[in-house]
């Protein structure tokens, strides 16, 4: 590892419990290409925010959590961790360096002639399945999912294992046909390890507002238990849950 490569960061989490498996350190790295409409870090989408660290740093940071995330690891998260490849990649072989397993959550949105090298060094990927349907994902994100599925399709190809993440939004992506074709999408990959359905939330509308950014999915209600339940019967009859 370079440890002098730097980097941009929005913010970190010591003790992650929802990025991977274990509990994790998260780093959370600024800048992001989508626009997602029920983003709940809005202030991490600026690729020239947040703050410059260099790899040594992090690392340095990370170790000092080693007996607390031995059995976890270490997540890069986002904003999108794909935007700063040499930064990810470096952080990455600091981690196998140490024996720490190391996640990559991302959405995949970056071509793979630029994402690969991240990929190929993460032990798990956590992506962020957006909408199967590429006209819906286009209004929730301002882009297409094409390089979403091409990343799943090198997963496979390589059997890198993954994580689907799927957030569950009343009136776009909570629709019982539109889960259907996403499990019914998902079957045949052998790569994905686990699916989680995330639903819906509101915790972040409190940054648009002090963005002075249009919330346009204000009243747009959290899904309710019954809702998540009903999301979730379509995949575990298809046994992928």
């Amino acid at each position: 590892m370079n440890p002098s490569v730097t980097g941009r960061i929005h913010s970190i989490e010591s003790f992650g419990t929802l990025d991977g498996p274990g509990i994790r350190y998260v780093l959370f790295m600024q800048g992001c290409p989508l626009r997602c409409l029920y983003c709940h870090n809005p202030d991490a989408r600026n690729p020239e925010a947040g703050r410059t660290i260099t790899t040594g740093e992090v690392l340095a940071d990370i170790l000092t959590y080693r007996p607390f995330i031995k059995r976890g690891g270490v997540t890069l998260s986002g904003g999108e961790p794909l935007l700063q490849p040499a930064f990810a990649c470096e952080l990455l072989d600091g981690c196998r360096e140490q024996k720490l397993h190391s996640a990559v959550d991302t959405s995949g949105a970056l071509p793979l002639e630029e994402s690969r090298p991240v990929l190929d060094r993460a032990d798990l990927i956590l992506l962020d399945v957006k909408a199967i349907d590429d006209t819906l994902c286009v209004a929730l994100t301002g882009a297409s999912n094409r390089h979403t599925l091409a990343t799943l399709e090198y997963c496979e190809t390589v059997q890198k294992p993954v994580w689907i993440r799927h957030v569950l939004v009343p009136g776009y992506t909570l629709e019982t046909r539109r889960l259907e074709r996403l499990a019914d999408y998902l079957l045949r990959y052998t790569c994905i390890r686990k699916i989680e359905l995330l639903p819906f939330h509101k915790m972040g509308e409190y940054k648009w507002e002090a963005l002075k950014c249009p919330y346009l999915l204000k009243e747009t209600p959290p899904p309710t238990e019954a809702d998540v339940q009903k999301a979730r019967a379509v995949f575990q009859c298809r046994g992928l849950l």
